[in-house]
C-alpha cells in the first residue's frame, strides 16, 4: 500500500530520466493551467509522524449523487503559508502506476500531478500559527478512490508531510454525466456518457420511451483511449489519468417535439443492472418547422471548482456563472452550441470528467453541440493549422471522444446540423479553411444545400475569429480578424447570405454591423428590416475565461463592445422574425440586441457578390 511505501521511503530520488525531466518543462509551457505549476517530479518524502489529514465522510454517493463534499481535518507542526492539500486520485499514486520513459530507467515515485489543490491556509486564517485547518472540497464521482496529501514547500519544492485515509464513491464505476447531441438525421439524438465499465464487464445502452410510454432499450458503443494516444506531455505524463469507458447510444425515430426521458444502464454479465438516474429530453422540431425556437451560443467557458479551489487562468466565477444562468433559464432554451475551448484541461485528463459533471443538468436536458478549438487540438507536427502547445499533449483526442457530433470524421470535427428553421454550419478553425482545402468545400457545400424557404436562419459558427474583432491582439498584427480568415470565406458568407457569424477565442463581446469588405451595409443597428445586404459578425468567447482587452481604436463597423462575461441567445419566432441577444453572465440580463424582420423575397434578391452575374445569351 502506499503509507507503507511512503513510510520505508526517506526522499524521493532525483536521478530519473532526462526526458522526463523534458515532458515535464513541456507541461509548463501553460502558466495558466495551475496543475503545471506543481512540480510533482521534484516531491521529497518528508513525513512527520506528528502531521495528519483526515477525511470524512469515507464513503461518497451512497443514495446515488455523483457529487459530494468532503471534509478535511489536518495538522503541520511546522505550518507555513505555502502549505498545500493536494487531491490525488487513484488514491494510491506511488510509483507503480507510473511508466518509464525508458526501460533501463525507472521512473520518478511521483509521476501524476493531483487533479486539483487547495492551500492549507484557505479557509484557516491562523494556520500560520496554530498549524491546524479544516477544509472542504467537493469531489465528483470518477471512476476511483481519492487520498489527500499535505504538502509544505510550496507548488515549486514540494515536501510530502502526511497523507489521509482513502475516500471512495459506493460505486466508482457508475454512469454518470450524460451529454445529448443532435444526430446524422434530424430525428435522432445521442447520448454519450462515462463509466468505469468496459465491453468485457458489462453490456451498456438507454432505457427511454416517450414520456409515460412505452420504453425501448437501444445499445451503445463504447471507446477509450490510452496513454499512447496522446501526442505529448503532460497529456501522456503527468496530466494523464484513465479516461473510463466513453459510451454513445443513437435513440432513432424520435417524433417531432415530443418529450422523452431516459436513463443509462450497464447490465452486468451475472445478470445485474447498474442504472443511472432517470433524465429527459424534447426531440428536435422537423427541419423548417415554424415554431418558437431559441439557441444558446458561447465559447471558452471551462471548467470551474464550486469550493474555490485551482482553476485555469482564476476564472472559476465567470465559468460558474454561465453555467448557473443557463441552468435557470434551462426551460426556455432548446440546443446549446460550445463553440471551442471547453474545459481548457490542457493535457490533464482529469478536468475532463470535472467538466463534463458541470454542465450535466445542460447537456443531459438539451442537445449540447461543440466545437473544437485550440486548447482541444493544437499540438506540433499532428496537422493542426497552428503548431502551438495549446492542448498539452490531447491533440483533439479527448474532444473527439467526450462529446459527439455528426460530422463525417470527428477528426476533422467540421459537420452541418439542422434545428428548425436554423440551419448550422461549424466549421473547424484549428484546421485548414482556406480555399482549395477539404474544409472550404465543406463549408460551400454546408451553406449552398441549406433550403431557405424552409430554413431561413442561416449560422455560421467557428472558435477562432475568421470575420472582425477589435481584440488587442488582432489590432497589433493589422488584420482585425484571423490572419488569413475571412479573404477566402467572405465571398461564401456573401454569396449564400449567411445571417450571423459567430466566433469565440477572444475572451469578451463584440457585435459588428452587417458588413461585406470591411464596409457596413447597413446603419441601422437593432431593427433590420428586409435584406441584411451582408453577414453580422459577433464575438461571444467570453464565458469564463479571463478576458481579453480591446484595443483603443473605434472601426466603423463595431456596433457593440463589452468586457465581461457573457453568452449569446437566438430566438427565432417563425421564418420571418429573428431575435438577438447577448446576455451578461453575472445577472442573465440583456445588455444588447438586435431583431431581423424580412420575407423569403428578401432571401431571394440578389446583393453585391451575392448572385452570378447573368446576360440574355447566358
Amino acid at each position: 500500500m502506499l503509507m507503507g511505501w511512503i513510510r520505508r521511503s526517506k526522499m524521493l530520488c532525483f536521478a530519473f530520466l532526462l526526458p522526463v525531466l523534458a515532458t515535464f518543462q513541456e507541461a509548463m509551457s501553460d502558466s495558466h493551467q495551475p496543475l503545471s505549476k506543481v512540480a510533482i517530479h521534484k516531491t521529497i518524502f518528508a513525513l512527520d509522524e506528528h502531521a495528519y489529514v483526515k477525511a470524512s465522510p469515507v464513503v461518497l454517493g451512497s443514495e446515488g449523487q455523483n457529487t459530494e463534499w468532503v471534509t478535511l481535518e489536518f495538522r503541520n507542526p511546522k505550518p507555513s503559508n505555502d502549505d498545500w492539500i493536494g487531491v490525488f486520485s487513484p488514491a494510491n499514486f506511488s510509483a507503480s502506476i507510473c511508466p518509464a520513459e525508458d526501460r533501463l530507467m525507472t521512473p520518478p515515485f511521483l509521476c501524476s500531478a493531483p487533479i486539483k489543490y487547495q492551500f492549507a491556509n484557505y479557509s484557516n486564517h491562523e494556520y500560520k500559527h496554530t498549524g491546524k485547518g479544516v477544509l472542504k472540497l467537493q469531489l465528483i464521482n470518477q471512476r476511483s478512490d481519492f487520498s489527500f496529501v499535505l504538502f509544505t514547500g510550496g507548488l515549486n519544492y514540494p515536501k510530502l508531510v502526511a497523507v489521509s485515509n482513502r475516500v471512495t464513491f459506493f460505486n466508482p464505476n457508475a454512469p454518470v454525466y450524460p451529454r445529448l447531441a443532435q444526430g446524422k438525421l434530424w430525428n435522432e439524438m445521442t447520448v454519450t456518457w462515462t463509466s468505469g465499465y468496459g465491453i468485457n464487464q458489462a453490456e451498456p445502452f438507454v432505457e427511454w420511451g416517450p414520456k409515460g410510454g412505452v420504453r425501448v432499450r437501444s445499445p451503445a458503443g463504447t471507446l477509450t483511449f490510452d496513454r499512447n494516444s496522446m501526442c505529448g506531455a503532460p497529456a501522456r505524463t503527468v496530466g494523464w489519468r484513465d479516461p473510463g469507458y466513453i459510451h454513445t447510444s443513437f435513440l432513432k425515430e424520435l417524433w417531432p417535439n415530443r418529450g422523452y426521458e431516459y436513463k443509462l444502464g450497464h447490465r452486468l454479465f451475472n445478470g445485474t443492472i447498474i442504472w443511472s438516474q432517470e433524465y429527459q429530453f424534447k426531440a428536435s422540431p422537423y427541419p423548417g418547422q415554424d415554431s418558437l425556437q431559441r439557441v444558446v451560443i458561447f465559447g471558452d467557458m471551462g471548467k470551474a471548482e464550486a469550493d474555490g479551489s485551482n482553476e485555469y487562468n482564476d476564472f472559476q466565477h465567470a465559468s460558474l456563472n454561465t453555467t448557473k444562468q443557463l441552468v435557470q433559464d434551462l426551460k426556455n432554451i432548446d440546443i446549446v452550441f460550445h463553440i471551442g475551448d471547453l474545459c481548457y484541461a490542457n493535457g490533464y485528463i482529469s478536468q475532463w470528467d470535472q467538466f463534463t459533471a458541470q454542465v450535466e443538468p445542460i447537456a443531459s436536458t438539451v442537445p449540447y453541440m461543440t466545437a473544437s478549438g485550440n486548447h482541444e487540438r493544437d499540438w506540433p507536427g499532428t496537422g493542426s493549422f497552428y503548431e502551438n502547445l495549446d492542448s498539452g499533449g490531447e491533440c483533439g483526442v479527448l474532444a473527439e471522444t467526450m462529446f459527439y457530433v455528426p460530422a463525417e470524421n470527428r477528426a476533422k470535427f467540421w459537420y452541418p446540423t439542422d434545428y428548425g428553421m436554423f440551419r448550422f454550419c461549424i466549421a473547424h478553425t484549428e484546421l485548414d479553411w482556406r480555399e482549395g482545402t477539404e474544409q472550404y468545400k465543406f463549408i460551400e457545400d454546408c451553406l449552398a444545400s441549406v433550403d431557405r424557404q424552409k430554413q431561413p436562419w442561416l449560422i455560421f459558427l467557428a472558435h477562432r475569429v475568421l470575420g472582425y474583432s477589435s481584440a488587442g491582439f488582432y489590432v497589433e498584427e493589422g488584420s482585425f480578424e484571423e490572419p488569413m480568415g475571412r479573404e477566402d470565406l467572405q465571398k461564401l458568407w456573401q454569396k449564400y447570405k449567411v445571417d450571423i457569424a459567430i466566433y469565440g477565442h477572444v475572451h469578451n463581446y463584440e457585435r459588428t454591423c452587417p458588413i461585406y469588405q470591411n464596409i457596413c451595409t447597413s446603419k441601422e443597428k437593432h431593427l433590420y428590416k428586409g435584406s441584411l445586404n451582408g453577414t453580422i459578425h459577433v464575438v461571444a468567447g467570453g464565458a469564463g475565461a479571463s478576458l481579453a482587452k480591446f484595443a483603443p481604436v473605434n472601426t466603423t463597423w463595431s456596433i457593440f463592445k463589452d468586457y465581461d462575461y457573457g453568452f449569446v441567445k437566438l430566438t427565432a419566432f417563425d421564418h420571418s422574425n429573428l431575435l438577438f441577444e447577448y446576455k451578461k453572465s453575472s445577472d442573465g440580463n440583456v445588455y444588447d440586441s438586435f431583431k431581423i424582420s424580412r420575407d423569403y423575397r428578401h432571401i431571394l434578391a440578389c446583393t453585391f457578390d451575392s448572385c452570378q452575374s447573368t446576360t440574355l445569351a447566358s
